[in-house]
């Protein structure tokens, strides 16, 4: 389904929904839980997730977690897609976590396997190839906190954007500290948009609008900015950043090189250089 949205004859209908598939928890397949959509004109290439679950303030589920899983696995093969935006579709909440409801449900078995799929879709999240950004318009706790922080950009609405932090240190260890990580950890210490943008937790915090959509229309922006640089270039600094991250600077320094490497034979490059010499803007293709 969603490789009709590279189409760009089909880049502006509206969202698309993931139809719920059967699982043991839940019985027959309900309603779509998200929603996809790829934008038109200037904004060819960002792509929205948009989770949709107002009776139970998008916890995460198994219906959720599934589509989720679902949409990446489709968007990571779509080369239009240079930006991933992370929405929720519910106002005052981006995402409350793991449904511990649903959990109760769960046997100690099922827990388990269901915990494994949840870290499986934060790291499908963190690994998706196209920098992701999550607009977070409200709060979120627990799991909805991790998804955030899987996203390599974040933007929050200052008082709004209540957090809470569970059992990991993704994404705080670089902007906190450990210390301060740990501290967090320890206490379940509360945050708004602003305080955790102070700790270096978000990129942007925004006053809230009526809409409730502040957030979503600064991260809006921030992906229209990266939109004119070079595709290819943008994906492997990622890469570069994300491996670089993980070892010794050596090891970090030799995976840059790999990067930069494969970014040379690319027309990308050839067409920032000429577009530099010539003074004009690049037309880059993602090749």
């Amino acid at each position: 389904m969603l490789r009709a949205l590279t189409d760009p004859r089909r880049l502006a209908r509206p969202w698309k929904a993931l139809r719920a598939r059967s699982c043991a928890s839940h019985g027959p397949a309900g309603p779509p839980e998200i929603q996809v959509r790829a934008l038109a004109g200037a904004d060819h290439g960002i792509a929205e997730i948009l989770m949709n679950r107002p009776s139970a303030c998008n916890a995460l589920g198994n219906v959720l977690v599934n589509q989720l899983l679902e949409a990446l696995a489709q968007l990571r093969e779509d080369q239009q897609v240079r930006v991933l935006l992370f929405r929720s579709g519910v106002k005052g909440v981006f995402c409350a976590g793991a449904d511990l409801k649903e959990r109760e449900q769960m046997s100690e078995a099922e827990v388990g396997i269901f915990v494994q799929r949840l870290r499986g879709l934060m790291n499908e999240i963190a690994a998706f190839p196209a920098p992701t950004i999550a607009a977070m318009d409200g709060f979120a706790l627990g799991g909805g906190l991790e998804l955030a922080l899987a996203c390599d950009l974040r933007v929050a609405a200052a008082s709004s954007a209540v957090m809470g932090l569970i059992e990991t240190t993704r994404g705080l260890l670089p902007g906190a500290g450990v210390a301060l990580a740990k501290e967090l950890i320890f206490t379940g210490r509360r945050l708004n948009g602003a305080q955790a943008q102070a700790l270096g937790l978000v990129n942007h915090t925004v006053l809230q609008n009526e809409d409730g959509n502040a957030a979503y229309h600064r991260a809006r922006e921030l992906a229209q900015e990266i939109l004119p640089q070079a595709p290819i270039a943008v994906r492997l600094g990622k890469v570069a950043i994300d491996r670089g991250m993980e070892v010794d600077i050596a090891s970090g320094m030799a995976i840059e090189g790999i990067c930069y490497a494969q970014n040379i034979p690319t027309q990308d490059r050839l067409e920032g250089m000429a577009a530099f010499k010539e003074k004009r803007p690049p037309r880059f293709v993602g090749k």
